[in-house]
């Protein structure tokens, strides 16, 4: 089955397993397997607080996280979800269990609770931000939004459109009562599903309706987002764990702090922690030192499954902005 499934049939585009197999497990491959399987018998508690999208409002800009880097978005009246991923597992699909981190919290919606999506926002193809396993549970007729050199993924799954963009480029999607802009940039980080699909893009994304922004950071280690930052950002969804020792793609929780001001970013919202183990800090110490390092006035939430609502979204009439990567160039 195709590597991050629930439950969900091979993919045409996936290699073969090779025919010879190197039987030879060392000490240390057997801690890692160790390490990333254990708990399939551990509960997992639900999430803290449960969003009701319901009652959200066409008017405003709200979100909620529900856990790792999926957020559920409504942009005046636009549905998004980032990143999904939903299961109790990410990782390697192998018979009928999924090799891979076991989740701490479960998502504050599950794949049935979630309301009718417009798109669906992929940073990157690592297995904990395009989980196979969700996508497949969620509705055809969406917009998905990915990385360059990452569509192939999708093709079983017959998604009503796949956009790939790559860095610098935009595009406008002609909504009713107004347009969604979408514009990737570049961060630091790194793309290959597998070990050998080093080819895949990673972006983080620019967001831009009615006036508002939103930046999507995707994951990253400590980059500039001064470019970002050319235009007052007015929401930014920010990595903050995974950094220890995996600092070469992650940021600490205070480089994510100096990456939004950067940003110039007036509320900011967590992810990349609390959910998954896949680094050595502690649970809790990301959010710790975030909570730390941000002024109390611009989190805009810190636990799993809270929603904000953007102060003053009443939509604004004021026209795009230069692309981000010309402003890098001076241009």
């Amino acid at each position: 089955m195709e590597p991050g499934a629930c439950n969900g049939r091979r993919n045409d585009r996936t290699p073969a397993p090779p025919q010879h197999i190197n039987m030879k497990i060392s000490l240390g491959d057997f801690k890692y397997l160790r390490r990333i399987s254990e708990g399939y018998f551990r509960t997992i508690p639900a999430a803290p607080h449960k969003p009701d999208p319901r009652h959200w409002r066409d008017d405003q800009l709200t979100l909620s996280w529900l856990g790792h880097a999926t957020v559920l978005i409504n942009f005046f009246g636009v549905w998004i979800l980032t990143d999904p991923a939903l299961c109790a597992r990410v990782g390697v699909r192998v018979g009928p269990l999924t090799v891979g981190p076991k989740r701490y919290v479960a998502p504050a919606l599950r794949a049935s609770e979630l309301p009718p999506l417009d798109f669906i926002l992929l940073t990157h193809a690592h297995m904990d931000h395009l989980d196979v396993g969700t996508l497949r549970r969620l509705p055809r007729d969406v917009t998905v939004v990915t990385a360059a050199a990452t569509a192939d993924l999708l093709t079983s799954m017959r998604f009503r459109d796949v956009v790939e963009i790559g860095w610098t480029e935009s595009r406008r999607f002609e909504i009713a009562d107004g347009g969604l802009s979408i514009e990737a940039f570049k961060v630091r980080h790194w793309g290959a599903r597998m070990r050998n699909d080093v080819h895949r893009g990673f972006n983080g994304y620019v967001l831009e309706r009615h006036g508002r922004r939103i930046c999507i950071a995707g994951d990253t280690a400590r980059t500039s987002f001064t470019a970002v930052g050319r235009k007052p950002t007015d929401l930014m969804v920010v990595p903050i764990g995974a950094y220890n020792p995996w600092i070469a793609s992650h940021c600490t929780p205070e480089q994510a702090v100096e990456m939004a001001n950067q940003a110039r970013a007036r509320f900011v919202v967590p992810v990349h922690h609390q959910t998954f183990r896949l680094s050595r800090e502690p649970m809790d110490e990301p959010i710790q030192r975030f909570r730390r390092a941000l002024p109390e006035a611009r989190l805009a939430l810190s636990t799993v499954g809270e929603t904000f609502v953007l102060p003053g979204t009443q939509p604004l009439d004021r026209p795009s902005g230069q692309p981000i990567e010309m402003a890098l160039a001076g241009g």
